[in-house]
C-alpha cells in the first residue's frame, strides 16, 4: 500500500506535465488562429497584398512556430527536472529554431510577392524589371540557403557532441575553410559565375537568346544552371559557366526592339518600285510593325534572279518573326497575282537549225 501512493503521485505529475504541454500547444494554436482571423478580417475589409501574401505563405509555419513558442515559455511550469527537463528543453529549442527558419524562408516569398506586384514583367518595355527580377531570384536563393545554413549550425550547437561543428560553421574561419575546400570544384565555380551573372547581367530572366543554334527565352537562373525555354516548348539546360566562357546571342540585351529581314528571289523583269510600294502598304496595315523601319533594297543580282531584301522592325523578337512571315506571304502573293512573269525562271535559247526533228524546208 505504501508503494501505491508514490506511483499515484508520479502518475499525477505525469498527467500534469502532459496537460501543461498539450495546453501550451493548444493555447499557441488558438493564438495563431486568432491572429490570422483578425488579419483575414482586415484583408476582407481593406484588401492588401501584404496581408494576402502573409495569409498565403506564413499560415502553415505559424501554426507550428507559435504553439512551440508558447510551450517554450511554459515549459518551466512542468514538474520535469534534471535530465528530463534538459532533454525537453533541447527538443523544444530545436523545434523552435526549425520552425522559425521555415517562417523566415516563407517571409522571403512574401517579399518576392511585394516586389513582383510593384514591377510588372509582362509589360512591353520591361528591361529594368528583368534586371531587377534576375537579381531578386539569385538573392532569394542565396538568402534561403543562408537561413538554412545558419539554422542548421544553431541546432547543432544545442548538442554538446557536435557543438564544435556548429560553432565552427558560424565563424568566419570555418566558412572560409569550407569555401577554400570546395573552390576547386566545378559547382563552386558555377556559383561564382552565378554571382557574376546576377550583378553584371549578360543574361536576365525573359531575355531572348540564341544558344547552340536554338532560339529561346531565359526561363530560370539557378545557382548552377540556366533553363532556356525553346520556341517549341523544349527546355535547354546549360551550366552558368557557359555564359561566361562561350559566345552567344542576346537579342534583348539593351532593348527588345529588333529588325527582321525577308528575302525574295525574282526574275530580272520585276518592277522593284511596285514591290516596294506594296511592302509599305503591307506593313502599315499590320499592327505588329512599330513604324521605325520599312526598307526594300536589291541586295544582290545572281545569275538567274534578283535578291530583294525587305527590312522591317518590331517591338520584340516574337513580333518581328510573325511580321516577317506576314510580309513574306503577302509579297509572294502580290507577285503571283500581278507579276507572274517575274517569278524566277530559267531561260534556254535553242537555235532552229540544231534541231534534228525539224522538217526540211520545202522546195516549192
Amino acid at each position: 500500500m505504501a508503494d501505491f501512493f508514490p506511483d499515484l503521485e508520479r502518475l499525477r505529475l505525469l498527467v500534469y506535465t502532459v496537460g501543461v504541454v498539450l495546453g501550451s500547444l493548444l493555447l499557441g494554436w488558438l493564438l495563431k488562429r486568432l491572429a490570422f482571423w483578425l488579419l483575414g478580417a482586415y484583408h476582407r475589409r481593406e484588401p492588401s497584398l501584404l496581408a494576402q501574401s502573409v495569409l498565403l505563405h506564413l499560415s502553415q509555419p505559424s501554426a507550428w512556430f507559435i504553439p512551440i513558442l508558447v510551450l517554450s515559455f511554459l515549459l518551466p511550469l512542468t514538474y520535469l527536472d534534471g535530465r528530463a527537463l534538459e532533454v525537453a528543453r533541447r527538443l523544444v529549442e530545436t523545434a523552435l529554431l526549425a520552425t522559425f527558419a521555415w517562417g523566415l524562408v516563407k517571409t522571403v516569398d512574401v517579399v518576392e510577392d511585394l516586389v513582383q506586384h510593384h514591377y510588372r514583367l509582362t509589360d512591353d518595355d520591361n528591361l529594368r524589371v528583368r534586371k531587377l527580377f534576375t537579381q531578386l531570384q539569385f538573392v532569394k536563393k542565396l538568402a534561403i540557403t543562408l537561413i538554412i545554413f545558419v539554422a542548421t549550425a544553431l541546432i547543432l550547437m544545442n548538442f554538446a557532441t557536435v557543438r564544435k561543428i556548429g560553432t565552427g560553421l558560424l565563424t568566419s574561419a570555418g566558412i572560409a575553410s569550407v569555401i577554400i575546400g570546395f573552390a576547386a570544384q566545378r559547382s563552386i565555380s558555377n556559383l561564382l559565375a552565378g554571382f557574376q551573372i546576377a550583378f553584371t547581367q549578360p543574361i536576365r530572366l525573359d531575355d531572348v537568346l540564341v544558344v547552340e543554334g536554338e532560339w529561346g527565352r531565359v526561363e530560370e537562373i539557378t545557382f548552377t544552371y540556366v533553363v532556356l525555354r525553346i520556341w517549341d516548348e523544349r527546355r535547354l539546360v546549360l551550366p552558368l559557366n557557359y555564359f561566361i566562357e562561350k559566345p552567344f546571342q542576346n537579342w534583348t540585351r539593351t532593348t527588345a526592339q529588333l529588325l527582321g529581314t525577308v528575302f525574295l528571289y525574282t526574275d530580272y523583269t520585276i518592277p522593284v518600285e511596285a514591290v516596294r510600294a506594296e511592302l509599305q502598304r503591307v506593313v502599315q496595315s499590320n499592327p505588329l510593325w512599330d513604324q521605325r523601319v520599312c526598307v526594300l533594297q536589291v541586295t544582290d543580282s545572281k545569275e538567274r534572279t534578283l535578291e530583294l531584301r525587305c527590312l522591317v522592325s518590331a517591338s520584340n523578337s516574337s513580333r518581328a518573326f510573325d511580321l516577317r512571315c506576314a510580309v513574306r506571304e503577302q509579297l509572294v502573293g502580290f507577285i503571283q497575282q500581278h507579276y507572274p512573269a517575274s517569278l524566277p525562271k530559267t531561260r534556254t535559247l535553242v537555235e532552229a537549225q540544231d534541231q534534228p526533228f525539224m522538217p526540211a524546208p520545202s522546195e516549192d
